[in-house]
């Protein structure tokens, strides 16, 4: 309880610091964790080989890993910055994805995987960056939409009237949805819901409070496949309850496994921009893990093999001060909070 109790108040000494200046949320340990479990989860389900024989374990995963993803990312959008350094931070992500984006098209058109492409050309390069991206960079792509969007709607609308800003905000998002089908609305919307938890004010742990009863929404909602769907309002319950249920575990850790976990929330852009490279090679060896049936040996391995790999490219990178030209940051990795 104690424990509970600093962090939050380390929530809101993180906003007050946040909402006087132009610099970034102080980071919550809390947070990391999440983001730690959720990318982990992506890599897990990512693998076809284990994906393939749980494939209702995959479904519910993917109603609500990806969704908290976006509910945390809406919650930690910065947008008091000047707009150079805002614009600044939206083409160092954008760089990054389009190299990573334009990789992962050329891979899928000689490698055999689900997300085949045939006849790469320049019209197709533009589509799937700029319009329907493959593989997970589909994140990143709605990220940039959504944080930009944001960052209008809030300087142009903010200051005036609170209940413009939403309605501009939600009717850009459906614009970009419907309109012009470069985003999902329901993804927008779970990152929404980020923007309202920051714009009222409240810390992460007072709306998704940490509780073991997380578990059973979870339980009952997931027992039944047509609540699994992360546009339905079962899915946006089970992203809830599973954000709830995974704070309960945090306070349960010790502290070497929670420097660790900590460690990976940090870095979880190297991890989603490399893990493909790693997911791929992985495959190489699953002959040799075929005395376990269950594929859970495999998945052990490759997942430390697709985290270490990716985390390996990024301190490479850093080391050989190429960092700066790929994201704009002298480091990659991300060491301390």
């Amino acid at each position: 309880m104690q424990e509970r109790h600093i962090e939050h108040k380390r929530y809101f000494e993180a906003w007050s610091n946040f909402s006087n200046s132009t610099k970034s949320k102080r980071r919550i340990a809390s947070i990391d964790y999440l983001k730690c479990v959720y990318i982990i989860l992506m890599v897990v389900f990512h693998l076809a080989y284990f994906g393939d024989k749980y494939p209702y374990i995959k479904q519910i995963v993917y109603t609500f890993h990806m969704p908290a993803f976006l509910i945390i990312s809406g919650y930690l959008a910065n947008i008091r910055k000047e707009k150079k350094q805002f614009a600044f931070s939206i083409i160092w992500l954008f760089i990054p994805y389009t190299i990573m984006e334009m990789g992962y098209v050329a891979m899928s058109s000689i490698l055999p995987v689900r997300e085949s492409v045939e006849n790469i050309s320049i019209p197709l390069l533009l589509n799937k960056i700029f319009i329907a991206p493959i593989g997970p960079y589909w994140y990143l792509h709605t990220l940039i939409i959504c944080y930009s969007v944001y960052y209008v709607a809030y300087n142009v609308c903010f200051r005036i009237n609170k209940i413009s800003f939403f309605i501009v905000l939600g009717t850009s998002f459906w614009a970009f949805s419907d309109w012009l089908h470069i985003i999902s609305m329901a993804n927008a919307i779970y990152f929404l819901i980020g923007i309202i938890i920051s714009q009222c004010r409240l810390s992460f742990l007072s709306v998704f409070q940490p509780s073991i009863l997380g578990a059973l929404p979870l339980l009952i909602l997931c027992w039944h496949p047509t609540n699994l769907n992360r546009y339905s309002l079962t899915g946006i319950i089970i992203t809830y309850s599973s954000i709830c249920f995974f704070l309960w575990g945090y306070y349960r850790i010790s502290n070497k496994i929670k420097s660790i976990l900590h460690f990976i929330g940090r870095n979880t852009l190297p991890i989603l921009l490399f893990s493909p490279i790693f997911t791929m090679i992985s495959k190489v060896l699953i002959p040799l893990f075929t005395f376990d049936p269950s594929g859970l040996i495999f998945t052990c391995i490759a997942v430390f093999f697709v985290i270490s790999g990716s985390m390996s490219i990024a301190w490479c990178m850093d080391y050989m001060n190429v960092s700066h030209y790929f994201c704009g940051k002298k480091n990659l990795l991300i060491y301390s909070s």
